[in-house]
């Protein structure tokens, strides 16, 4: 069985005038979606990952969808920046992997018994050096349940 859960994703101070998006789809054959230009403050992506509804006992949630990437045991979702998001224009072409790790069941059954809860992470939207972040999150905090509406 399989259970779709809600994930958030808040990219925190982007640099102004750069777009990002949500990429849907993998390797030459995906789109953007959400497209969003950074404006002095924090941008916000929600989209669905499908959940391993079945948990037993050693085994850790397995993610799919169109949003998530890469193999078990390190599956994430791509934020395309600049070019890679559709801003031609821009002297930026870079993604951000936001990892799918340290996800508990607990977690995960908490957020699929209420309609009201999603998976929330919050993760740099620029470098030290004002750039937009690039490559896998680092340091990641984690992900934590809060209020749909939130």
């Amino acid at each position: 069985m399989k259970q779709d859960v809600i994930v958030r994703i808040v990219l925190q101070k982007p640099p102004d005038g750069v777009d990002f998006a949500l990429q849907k789809g993998s390797g030459h054959v995906y789109e953007t979606v959400q497209v969003q230009q950074a404006h002095a403050h924090d941008i916000r992506f929600e989209c669905s990952v499908t959940v391993k509804a079945d948990r037993q006992k050693d085994e850790k949630p397995g993610f799919s969808g169109p949003f998530v990437q890469g193999a078990p045991p390190e599956k994430f979702i791509y934020i395309a920046i600049g070019t890679y998001a559709g801003q031609a224009e821009s002297i930026w072409g870079r993604r951000l992997k936001v990892p799918l790790r340290g996800i508990t069941w607990d977690t995960l059954e908490q957020v699929i018994t209420s309609s009201e809860l999603v998976l929330e992470t919050q993760v740099p939207g620029s470098g030290k050096d004002g750039s937009p972040a690039c490559a896998t999150v680092k340091p990641f905090d984690g992900w934590k349940i809060t209020n749909l509406n939130g």
